[in-house]
């Protein structure tokens, strides 16, 4: 196992930022800001710190995948509730049908409406791994210990996760949708926008933005064509998000117009299927391949290992226990690949 997952810490700024400069337009939970970045880490710090257990709040978690050395390689994070101080706003696609007797036909046309439906829900996103780590499972493990972090503190987190999936972008760093829709009103690139945004929140969006619906017929077909479909970088993550549950619910994103997912959290591949079992033995490489999590709060720990069942309790391999820091009687909490 050459990587594994913990918690950012406020010493990971250094590494956070040389990711998020080749994250890449449309990465707004990474922005290349490290002011920003630096609020990120002690926002997460602050929710890791927090003493009530049961209250969902305002919270952030980021997450850094490291390697044996201890190395920076990637960032995940977790949003316990959006909308809670600025709302969380898509677009919803929906359809009005219309009857004209005279002509003897139905008229259906396709809409967008500024919407806060998701508002109140948990989020998963701002998943970036360098190139030298994307490979071997990293994806996989960053993003499935955020939902194994969700299990071991589940009254902390809302009972519907959503992830925003960045949209197309092309090599230029232009956004089609943006520049069909929203760029006409705002008077800004998307780059000025989604930099903007990645800073200082949404809120110009509300300010400025017409809240009457959209009839999508009246959109460029550049723009038409991109709605909901996703980044050429972040099919591997639909697929992975698919595989949890999650499935596209005619939400988009305001900005780059890509699809926002949605899933009921408990419902997520990951949370209904991990167990809590107690370790009982260490060593081997028998056992069933899987996701090992441990620790509370500030000293969760996730890796990829072999479980195996004793009867009494499992036993792991040498390699996971020695990462995460195992002994015999922790409790872990684990599930297998998918």
């Amino acid at each position: 196992m050459s990587f594994w997952v913990r918690p950012a810490r406020l010493g990971d700024l250094d590494a956070i930022y040389r990711m998020a400069q080749g994250g890449g337009a449309g990465m707004t939970n990474l922005p290349p800001d490290r002011d920003t970045l630096a609020e990120k880490l002690e926002r997460s710090a602050a929710a890791l710190a927090r003493a009530e257990e049961d209250v969902i709040a305002d919270d952030r978690f980021l997450f850094v995948l490291v390697d044996r050395e201890g190395e920076v390689h990637g960032t995940s994070q977790i949003f316990a509730r959006v909308g809670s101080g600025l709302p969380f706003y898509s677009y919803r696609i929906g359809v009005m049908s219309q009857v004209s007797r005279e002509l003897g036909a139905t008229f259906r046309a396709e809409m967008l409406t500024l919407s806060t439906d998701l508002d109140g829900s948990s989020e998963v996103g701002g998943l970036y791994l360098e190139p030298s780590a994307r490979s071997g499972g990293c994806g996989a493990l960053l993003a499935r210990s955020r939902y194994l972090f969700i299990r071991r503190h589940r009254a902390r987190f809302a009972d519907r996760t959503v992830a925003e999936l960045r949209g197309v972008i092309d090599a230029e760093g232009n956004a089609p949708f943006w520049d069909g829709l929203a760029g006409r009103f705002f008077g800004m690139s998307f780059h000025e926008a989604d930099q903007f945004n990645a800073i200082h929140g949404n809120q110009f969006i509300a300010d400025l933005m017409p809240k009457h619906p959209i009839y999508t017929a009246l959109l460029p077909e550049a723009a038409r064509a991109v709605m909901g479909v996703p980044h050429e970088w972040g099919r591997p993550a639909v697929r992975m998000l698919e595989a949890e549950g999650f499935r596209f619910d005619a939400y988009l994103d305001i900005f780059d117009g890509g699809p926002t997912m949605t899933v009921a959290t408990d419902r997520i591949a990951a949370i209904r299927d991990a167990r809590e079992v107690t370790v009982t033995a260490i060593g081997g490489a028998d056992g069933e391949p899987g996701l090992v999590t441990t620790g509370h709060l500030a000293d969760f720990r996730a890796g990829w290992g072999r479980i195996a069942d004793t009867g009494t309790g499992v036993s792991v391999d040498d390699e996971v226990a020695r990462t995460l820091g195992l002994g015999l009687g922790d409790t872990i909490t684990y599930v297998g690949k998918i």
